[in-house]
């Protein structure tokens, strides 16, 4: 056993310990900082982005639209990181700017900013804001933007496409309309509640007042009621307010502005009258 187990112990003993190239450690130094860089890096990005969100999410629970400045706009807006989407309407509500439609969109999109904000699908991945022009001319600068109201999509990642303008020339402004553009652009749906209008039904309640009183005070001479040619009269203004183009108006909803598809021309008369 001894005789055997000799040459076994000089190969042991001859052989010598392998180190690493002595170039090698500066290299595994660097790249264990890159690491730590990095990791750290990541972890910046991600408080930033918390941070942001939860800045967001406070403003929205105490309005709907929160309003943006030039540098709101480049840190929630331009800035990244950014894992949600922004609606922003440009607009000019100032009274001196004399915008009319502007006040007339601002209201269709609080109706819109309203129902997200207290649906049952409201997250932290889309929220609405507002450029005015007065308190954000240098945005409106920036983006080459030389009219209101223009409603724009920003997306969670990268630049802004020709889609993610809403056409308000020829879909108009209504709610239901920028909720299907925003479904087409984020794939959130969401379901316009408006408030209730008793316009009608106050309406209806005088002129049934009217009438009957009306009747009450003749209630003596009602020959009137027999009168064939008011019928006809009351019967002719009937039809045509049901086949004039108030009424299509009504029931189709076409927008306010016709935009000519090859000159890009916007007119406010259709060329073909009712039949557009």
């Amino acid at each position: 056993m001894g005789a055997k187990g000799a040459p076994s112990r000089r190969r042991q003993a001859g052989r010598r310990p392998r180190y690493l190239p002595t170039g090698s450690f500066p290299f595994l130094l660097l790249l264990l900082l890159l690491c730590i860089q990095l990791g750290g890096g990541q972890k910046k990005k991600e408080n930033l982005l918390a941070e942001k969100v939860e800045q967001l999410m406070e403003w929205s629970s105490r309005r709907s639209i929160f309003r943006m400045n030039g540098d709101k706009f480049r840190k929630f807006i331009k800035t990244p990181p950014r894992n949600y989407s922004m609606i922003v309407m440009f607009t000019a509500l100032q009274p001196q700017r004399q915008c009319s439609v502007c006040r007339q969109a601002n209201e269709e999109y609080q109706i819109l900013a309203n129902s997200w904000r207290y649906s049952s699908a409201f997250c932290n991945k889309l929220f609405f804001s507002m450029v005015d022009y007065d308190e954000g001319t240098d945005v409106f600068q920036q983006l080459n933007m030389n009219s209101a109201p223009t409603f724009m999509h920003f997306p969670p990642k990268g630049r802004p496409k020709r889609a993610d303008t809403f056409d308000l020339q020829r879909i108009g402004f209504a709610a239901e309309q920028l909720a299907k553009w925003i479904a087409d652009r984020t794939d959130v749906h969401i379901r316009v509640f408006r408030p209730p209008n008793y316009s009608g039904t106050i309406a209806l309640a005088l002129l049934v007042s009217l009438v009957g009183g009306l009747l009450y005070l003749r209630r003596n001479n009602l020959e009137f009621i027999y009168n064939k040619t008011g019928w006809a009269m009351v019967s002719l203004c009937i039809v045509f307010a049901m086949t004039s183009g108030q009424m299509w108006n009504h029931i189709r909803g076409p927008p306010y502005a016709h935009k000519n598809p090859h000159n890009g021309q916007v007119t406010l008369l259709s060329p073909w009258g009712w039949f557009f």
